[in-house]
C-alpha cells in the first residue's frame, strides 16, 4: 500500500469522525424526518465532536485518519480538512466486526503509520425510536443491547489491542475516550434516549487502561461530554433553539481533547467532564 503520510507527520486517528447528528446523519433524519441544510453553519460544527476533533488535530500538524462505517460519510469532512491545509485519509471501520477493526488498523499502519493519538468517538442510536410505553428494559431488543455493547465496550477493547502495543513500545501516546454523562452511573433510559448504560463499561475500560498503561507512558482519559452537542441536527431541536446556552460548542470540545494530548506527563488528567454553564454537572 502507498504511504499517504508523505511528510511523516504525527498520526491522530479519530474513530467515529462523523456524527449521527450531521446534516444527513441517522439521528438527524430520525428527529426531523429529512436531511438538513448545513451550508450556513460554521465548518467546525457540521460533523459534531468527531469532525471538530479531526479538524483540530489536522490544524495542529497531525496526519489525521477519519474512520467511519461508510467512506462517503466522511468525504465532506475530509475535503474541509484539506481546504484548511491539513492532511487526512478516510478508512472504513465497522466496530461490530473484529476482522474490520484488524483490517482498518493494518491499513492505517501501512498508509499513515502507528497512531500517536487515538480518539474513540463512536456513537449509536439504538433505543431512541422506542415510544414512551417501551421505556423499560423488558422492551429492549437483544439486537439493540448487542449493538450498544459492541460500540461502548467491545469496540474500544478491540481498538485498544490494535494501537496500545506500539504506543507501549514507543513509550508515549494518547488514548482518549469521548463519553457521556450516562457513563457516570446506571440511570433509567427515558423516551428518546439511546440505550446508554453500556457507556459505564467504556468508562471502566478507560480506568483499567489508565492503571495498566500509564506507567508505559500512555495517557488514557475518559471525557464526559455532559450536555447537548452543537451540530446540524441538534441545533434544529426545539430545546436547543429555546435555550442555545445549553448547547456545547464541539470546537471547544476538540480543544479539550487536544489539551489532554499535550499535557505534561507529570500532571495528567484521566477524567474530564465538560458541562455548559447554565446546567448542573451530572453525577
Amino acid at each position: 500500500m502507498a504511504n499517504a503520510n508523505t511528510l511523516n507527520k504525527p498520526v491522530a486517528v479519530v474513530v467515529g469522525a462523523t456524527s449521527k447528528w450531521q446534516s444527513d446523519g441517522r439521528n438527524t433524519k430520525l428527529a426531523h424526518g429529512k436531511a438538513l441544510d448545513d451550508s450556513e453553519l460554521p465548518v467546525g460544527v457540521r460533523w459534531g465532536v468527531g469532525g471538530a476533533i479531526a479538524q483540530k488535530f489536522a490544524q495542529e500538524g497531525f496526519f489525521t485518519v477519519l474512520t467511519t462505517r461508510t467512506a462517503s460519510n466522511a468525504a465532506a469532512l475530509a475535503a474541509a480538512i484539506e481546504e484548511q491545509g491539513g492532511q487526512c485519509m478516510v478508512t472504513e471501520l465497522d466496530l461490530v466486526s473484529e476482522d474490520s477493526v484488524k483490517s482498518a488498523f493494518a491499513t492505517i499502519r501501512s498508509e499513515a503509520g502507528d497512531p500517536d493519538a487515538l480518539v474513540y468517538n463512536a456513537g449509536y442510536l439504538e433505543g431512541r425510536d422506542l415510544p414512551p410505553e417501551k421505556e423499560l428494559l423488558e422492551h429492549i431488543e437483544v439486537s439493540m443491547f448487542d449493538t450498544a455493547q459492541h460500540i461502548a465496550s467491545r469496540g474500544p477493547f478491540l481498538v485498544a489491542k490494535e494501537v496500545l502495543p506500539a504506543m507501549r513500545q514507543k513509550g508515549e501516546g494518547s488514548f482518549l475516550f469521548s463519553n457521556n454523562s450516562k457513563s457516570l452511573r446506571g440511570t433509567k433510559r427515558n423516551t428518546g434516549e439511546s440505550l446508554y448504560y453500556p457507556r459505564v463499561m467504556m468508562r471502566t475500560l478507560a480506568q483499567v487502561l489508565t492503571e495498566e498503561y500509564s506507567e508505559h507512558g500512555i495517557h488514557v482519559a475518559n471525557v464526559v461530554i455532559d450536555g447537548l452537542i452543537d451540530s446540524p441536527g441538534t441545533r434544529a431541536l426545539p430545546k436547543a433553539q429555546e435555550n442555545p446556552d445549553i448547547v456545547i460548542n464541539p470546537v471547544k470540545i476538540a480543544e479539550a481533547f487536544y489539551y489532554l494530548h499535550t499535557q505534561d506527563r507529570s500532571c495528567w488528567t484521566h477524567e474530564l467532564q465538560l458541562t455548559p454553564f447554565p446546567t448542573k454537572p451530572s453525577f
